[in-house]
């Protein structure tokens, strides 16, 4: 990967991670705050797993893991 296609990437990277989020986040209107926790948790997860691992789909569906655990368990400390 050259050196444009990096930065396109990375600019391009930033506005989906908020279009995910705020998606994500609009979307828990009608949730209790476990699962909104749960839900945002997966999505930030995934996101860092991705990224993490250079977009590898272990690394993605394992970070969504971890995000949803993390998320449920914060949620159910609210």
């Amino acid at each position: 990967m050259n050196v444009s296609n990096k930065q396109s990437l990375k600019r391009h990277g930033g506005i989906v991670l908020t279009a995910v989020l705020a998606i994500s986040l609009s979307a828990c209107a009608g949730m209790s705050r476990r699962e909104s926790s749960a839900l945002v948790g997966t999505a930030v997860g995934g996101v860092v797993g991705a990224a993490a691992t250079g977009g590898s789909t272990v690394g993605t569906v394992g970070g969504a893991v971890a995000g949803g655990v993390i998320g449920n368990e914060l949620g159910k400390k609210r």
